[in-house]
């Protein structure tokens, strides 16, 4: 069995595209389809991007079928743990891979995700604009305790559940060579926010920010397969605006600019639909790395992945 990817990165965080070898999962939607898959296809997610053939930082993405005519396809998003909601770089590097396979021109497209239909633009620069599902902050001011003392953020909704706090001190700085400690401390505050005895949502994403020279904020961002995001990190930063636009200190339509750790950056703004749902818009690049066939022998012990 072979199965055909396209590589590509989004500000340094790698996207393993699947286009083809990969069977249709079953399922009208793409909600559906990644169920199924979860069920049925889960060694091939494991294959696809846990070691021997990928790595901890890898986000998979499967191409589907959309019963939606005015989807260009859908997808799937899956890392070395299980399966995304949503994924910001990871649809930016999508778009970018639509264009390198010439299925795409410059212009407006949209993709059908699992929790529901994004638009992505590509630009004539080459850039891609998101305009992610609606976003919004559901708790504010949540507080718990860690080892280096107490951490106060909120839980907002980006197309995945992050909690968010600033960086106090105490913490390590947010810089590449930290990542370790970072990574073990992000690990410590999503324990803690995820044993909260309240109506918190299941939080899978931690996401420290703080004051730079060259942004209007820099992040750090622990995915649930407790790799770093090399980017800004794409529903994080929607999130991000999220909260700061309940707290008033964003307008709609004012741009954002989301450095993430590696210094990548990502441009936002939000705007409000006509259901005053708030609309986070994200604009960055992806770069073409790698176009691939994936072998998979199943005499090979560990055909189907390390996970």
């Amino acid at each position: 069995m072979n199965i055909h990817v396209i590589d590509s990165h989004t500000g340094g965080e790698p996207t393993r595209v699947v286009v083809g070898g990969w069977p249709e999962p079953e399922g009208a939607t793409a909600a559906e389809k990644r169920d199924w898959m979860q069920q049925h296809q889960d060694h091939l997610r494991q294959g696809v991007v846990c070691e021997p053939r990928g790595n901890d930082v890898i986000v998979g993405a499967l191409l589907t079928e959309s019963q939606d005519a005015s989807c260009v396809c859908g997808v799937v998003f899956f890392n070395n743990v299980g399966y995304l909601g949503m994924c910001g770089h990871g649809t930016i590097g999508v778009i970018e891979t639509l264009k390198y396979l010439g299925r795409i021109e410059a212009g407006v497209h949209r993709i059908e995700t699992p929790v529901g239909v994004v638009e992505a633009t590509l630009l004539e620069n080459g850039e891609v604009e998101i305009q992610n599902v609606p976003s919004v902050r559901a708790q504010q001011g949540i507080s718990v305790q860690v080892s280096l003392g107490t951490v106060v953020g909120d839980v907002a909704w980006g197309g995945n559940w992050f909690f968010l706090a600033h960086r106090t001190p105490e913490m390590p700085e947010l810089l590449v060579e930290n990542a370790g400690a970072l990574i073990s401390l992000t690990e410590e505050i999503r324990d803690a926010v995820n044993a909260l005895e309240s109506e918190s949502h299941f939080v899978d994403h931690i996401e420290l920010f703080d004051d730079t020279p060259t942004a209007d904020s820099r992040n750090f961002v622990l995915c649930p397969g407790s790799a770093y995001d090399r980017s800004p990190c794409g529903t994080g930063t929607s999130a991000k605006l999220a909260c700061l636009f309940a707290d008033g200190k964003l307008a709609e339509g004012e741009k954002w600019v989301q450095e993430s750790i590696t210094g990548s950056k990502f441009t936002g703004w939000v705007t409000l639909d006509d259901q005053r749902q708030l609309i986070p818009h994200i604009v960055g690049q992806a770069h073409i790395c790698g176009d691939s066939k994936l072998i998979f022998d199943e005499s090979d012990p560990f055909c189907w992945g390390i996970s």
